[in-house]
C-alpha cells in the first residue's frame, strides 16, 4: 500500500513510518517546507514543497496514495507561540489546496489529526465526537475549520475523510525540544524550579505516542469507516496533582508539589467508545510505564531542555550562568588591557634608544588590537593609548602642559583615526569572509541535496526497471509465465492455462470453455466456485452482447455489470474457428480499461499458441494414442490423461469423474460402440493396465455421475465410481 505522510519532521511522524515500514508500506512523505531537511532511509519519496504549492495535485497523483495521512494539530510546520493569527490563516490556506488536490485526485482516504484542544469547556462527562466544538485562541478554531473542511468534502463530494481526535498525546521527546504536552511541562517546571504547580480539579487524559499510532494504523488499514470522526482516547482519568506526584516520585527527591487547587472544576477526556466498538482497542503503556519513560529521558537530558539560570531555580544557578556570560564578554577587554600593559612597558624602557626610539608602541598595541578584535577594541585600545602617552609625558612636564600641546591631539586623531579605520576594514572584511562562507556552505548544501536528489532519482529509476521487467504489463513478464505452460504435458496445458491467466490478470475467478460446436460450449478449467458460476455448458450464442464482440475478435466487458455474463472475456481462434472461451471475473471497475483489454488479447494469443500445439501434437499421435479402428485409448494414453485430470482436481482447477465399465464377457469394443452413444464429446473412454474398460467424465462431479452410470444401465452395462485415479 502506498501511504503519504504529510507534516515536518517530528516524533509523530517518525513514529508512523517506523509503523508503515515494519508492515512493507511504501512511504512518501510530503514535508511542507522547501528547506532541506533530514532524510529518512525508510521513505521511498521526499517532496520538499509548501502546502500551498500550486503543483500539489501533481505531487499526489505522482504518489498515488491509497491513503494520505496529515498531521494537522501535531504538524511542526506551524508555530502557534509567536503570531497566531497569521498561522491560523496559512493553517487554513493549506488544508485547503491539500484537500482540493485530494479531491482532484479522486481516490484514497485522507485521514486529519486533530486534538482535544478544540473543546474548551468543561464535561462532567467523556466526550463523545457529536458534541458541538468549543475552540478559543488562534490554533484550536484553526484545527476546528481543518475538521469542517474534512466533513464538507466527505459530505458535498463523497470523499473518503476521516477526522482522528487525539487526547492529549505525550512522549519521550527529542533532546531540547519542547513539547505540548501536561506531562513534558510538569517535568519542564520540576527541572526548572524543583517544584510542580497542580491542581487536582484539572482532570484528563493521556495517551501515549506508541499506543496513538498503533490505533491510528486500525484507521488506516480498515476498508471502510463508518462515521466521518472518531475520538483516540486511553479514558483513563488523571488530574494533575496525581500526575505530579507521578513525576515528582520518578524523579527523585528534592522536588515539592504545590497544591494551586481552587475555582471551578475542570474536566476533558475524549469519548473513545465509538472507536473501540468498530475497530477494537487495546492501550499497551499505562501512565506509570509512559511517564517513567518521559521522567527518565528528559531528567538524562536535563541540560538540553533549561539553561544554567533555570537550573533548579537556585541563586547558585543564576549565579554560574551571571560569571560564565561575564567572563566570555570581558575576555576582549581582559587581553587589551594586559597588552596594553606590556606595550606601556616597552614603550618605557625603550626610551633613548637608537633602534626603537622612533618605533611608537602605542600606534602598534592600537592596530594590532583593531586587526585582531575589530572597531570596538581598537576604540578601547585607542583610549588605554591615549591615557598611557598623556602619563608618559607627565614625566618630563605637568599633565597640565601636556593638555595643552596640540601635538597631544594631533597625536590622539591619529591613534583613533588608524585604529577606527583598521578596525572597520578588519570587520567589514569579516563580514564578507562570513558572507563568502554562508554563500559556500549553502552551495554545498545544494551540491549535497542535489547528490541526494540524484540517489534517490536513480533508485527511482532502479526500481521502474524492475517493475518494467517484472510488473505483469510487462510483455516479458506476461511471455515469462505464459511460456511455463510448454513445460506441461499436452493434455495438462488447458487445465494451467487457468491458473495462468488468472495469475497475469490478478484475478481468482477464471473458467476456460472449450467450444464443442457452433452454439455450445462445455466447461473445461475453472479457478474458483464463482467462476463455474454459469455451468457446465453454455449455449454462447444466445449470449448476444458477448458474442457479437467475441465473433468480431474483441474482448468482452461487462459494462452493464450483468451478473449473468463475465466481467470480460475472450475468445481463442484456430484456423479461424472459435476454440476457447476465457471468462474472467473478479475484477475492480477502475481496472476494466482499454489496457485490460489490451493485455487479455496477448495472453490469448500467447496462451491460443500453447493449446493449438498441444492439440496438433494430440492429433498427430491420434494412431498412437487410440486402438485402431475405434474410440477407445490406448492404456499409455489413457493413463496420462487421467493422471493429469486427477492432478488438476486435487488443485481445484476441474471436477472429474472416473467409471469402471463391467464389460462381462463381452469385448471392450462393443461396450465402447455402445457407450459412446451416452457420453459428451469432451468425455473419453480408454483401458488401463488392469486390461478393464473405463470412462473418464470431464467437470463432472460424483453427483451428476450417477446420471451417466443410470445411462449406462439402461445400455446394459453396470458402472463403479473411482474415487481416485487407478
Amino acid at each position: 500500500m502506498n501511504v503519504l505522510l504529510i507534516g515536518d519532521d517530528s516524533m509523530i511522524v517518525d513514529a508512523m513510518i517506523d509503523k508503515f515500514n515494519k508492515d512493507n508500506h511504501r512511504i512518501y512523505w510530503l514535508t511542507g517546507r522547501k528547506e532541506k531537511g533530514i532524510s529518512r532511509k525508510h521513505v521511498f519519496e521526499k517532496y520538499q514543497f509548501l502546502y500551498t504549492d500550486g503543483n500539489m495535485k501533481d505531487i499526489i497523483e505522482s504518489a498515488a496514495p491509497d491513503v494520505i495521512l496529515f498531521m494537522g494539530a501535531y504538524d511542526t510546520n506551524f508555530d502557534w507561540r509567536y503570531n497566531g493569527q497569521a498561522e491560523a490563516l496559512r493553517y487554513t490556506t493549506s488544508m485547503v489546496n491539500l484537500l482540493s488536490a485530494y479531491s482532484m485526485y479522486g481516490r484514497g482516504r485522507f485521514i486529519y489529526l486533530s486534538s482535544q484542544e478544540v473543546y474548551d469547556s468543561s464535561f462532567a462527562n467523556d466526550i463523545p465526537e457529536t458534541t458541538a466544538v468549543s475552540p478559543r485562541g488562534f490554533k484550536a478554531p484553526a484545527v476546528s475549520q481543518g475538521e469542517g473542511l474534512c466533513i464538507n468534502y466527505r459530505e458535498i463530494q463523497g470523499t473518503d475523510t476521516v477526522i482522528l481526535r487525539l487526547d492529549n498525546i505525550y512522549h519521550i521527546p527529542r533532546k531540547g525540544q519542547e513539547i505540548g504536552s501536561p506531562c513534558f511541562e510538569m517535568c519542564l517546571e520540576a527541572l526548572k524550579t524543583g517544584r510542580i504547580s497542580a491542581n487536582r480539579r484539572k482532570k484528563f487524559s493521556m495517551l501515549y505516542l506508541n499506543d496513538a499510532v498503533e490505533l491510528i494504523y486500525k484507521v488506516v488499514m480498515s476498508e471502510e469507516t463508518a462515521q466521518p470522526c472518531y475520538h483516540i482516547s486511553s479514558m483513563e482519568e488523571i488530574d494533575e496533582f496525581w500526575l505530579a506526584e507521578l513525576i515528582g516520585k520518578k524523579l527523585g527527591s528534592g522536588i515539592t508539589i504545590s497544591d494551586h487547587s481552587a475555582g471551578e472544576g475542570r474536566r476533558r477526556i475524549l469519548d473513545g467508545r465509538r472507536f473501540e466498538e468498530e475497530f477494537g482497542q487495546k492501550i499497551f503503556h499505562h501512565y506509570e510505564e509512559g511517564v517513567e519513560k518521559v521522567v527518565q529521558f528528559m531528567k538524562r537530558y536535563s541540560e538540553t531542555f533549561i539553561k544554567d539560570e533555570e537550573a533548579g531555580g537556585g541563586w547558585s544557578g543564576k549565579l554560574r550562568h551571571n560569571v560564565k556570560v561575564i567572563f566570555k564578554n570581558a575576555i576582549p577587554f581582559i587581553e587589551s588591557i594586559a597588552g596594553f600593559a606590556v606595550f606601556f612597558w616597552l614603550d618605557s624602557h625603550t626610551v633613548g634608544s637608537q633602534y626603537f626610539d622612533k618605533l611608537d608602541f602605542f600606534l602598534l598595541y592600537v592596530l594590532l588590537f583593531a586587526i585582531v578584535h575589530g572597531q570596538q577594541q581598537a576604540i578601547f585600545s585607542a583610549l588605554l593609548a591615549a591615557i598611557g602617552y598623556w602619563f608618559r609625558q607627565s614625566y618630563d612636564r605637568s599633565g597640565y602642559e601636556v593638555l595643552l600641546d596640540y601635538s597631544t591631539y594631533v597625536w590622539m586623531a591619529q591613534l583613533f583615526i588608524v585604529g577606527m579605520a583598521v578596525g572597520y576594514m578588519r570587520d567589514h572584511l569579516r563580514h564578507v569572509t562570513d558572507d563568502k562562507e554562508e554563500e559556500i556552505r549553502y552551495l554545498y548544501e545544494k551540491i549535497e541535496g542535489i547528490a541526494v536528489i540524484n540517489d534517490s532519482n536513480v533508485r527511482i529509476k532502479q526500481n521502474f526497471e524492475t517493475q518494467l521487467v517484472n510488473q505483469r504489463d510487462s510483455l516479458g513478464k506476461i511471455y515469462e509465465i505464459t511460456s511455463r505452460l510448454e513445460r506441461y504435458a499436452p493434455e495438462e496445458v488447458l487445465f494451467y492455462a487457468a491458473q495462468m491467466l488468472g495469475q497475469l490478470m490478478d484475478s481468482k475467478d477464471v473458467a476456460i470453455y472449450l467450444v464443442a460446436n457452433e452454439s455450445y460450449a462445455r466447461l473445461f478449467s475453472a479457478t474458483s466456485a464463482d467462476a463455474r458460476k454459469l455451468g457446465n455448458s453454455i449455449r454462447y450464442d444466445a449470449m448476444e452482447e458477448m458474442y457479437g464482440e467475441l465473433r468480431a475478435g474483441h474482448v468482452y466487458i461487462n459494462k452493464e455489470m450483468n451478473d449473468k455474463f463475465p466481467l470480460v472475456a475472450s475468445a481463442v481462434y484456430s484456423d479461424g474457428q472459435m476454440q476457447l472461451i476465457l471468462m474472467l471475473w473478479g475484477i475492480p471497475w477502475q481496472r476494466m480499461t482499454l489496457a485490460e483489454t489490451n493485455r487479455l488479447t496477448i495472453i490469448g494469443t500467447l496462451i491460443q499458441n500453447a493449446t493449438v500445439r498441444a492439440s496438433h501434437y494430440l492429433e498427430n499421435l491420434r494412431n498412437q494414442r487410440y486402438m485402431e479402428g475405434t474410440d477407445v485409448m490406448t492404456e499409455s494414453a489413457f493413463s496420462q490423461l487421467v493422471h493429469a485430470f486427477f492432478e488438476a482436481k486435487r488443485k481445484g482447477l476441474t471436477e472429474c469423474a472416473l467409471l469402471e465399465v463391467v464389460t462381462g464377457d463381452r469385448s471392450c469394443d462393443q461396450a465402447a460402440a455402445v457407450l459412446g452413444d451416452n457420453i459428451r464429446s469432451s468425455d473419453y473412454i480408454g483401458v488401463l493396465e488392469d486390461g478393464r474398460l473405463y470412462v473418464l467424465l470431464s467437470n463432472t462431479d460424483a453427483e451428476n455421475a450417477k446420471m451417466v452410470r443410470e445411462r449406462f444401465a439402461r445400455s446394459g452395462y453396470e458402472s463403479l465410481l473411482k474415487e481416485e485415479a487407478v
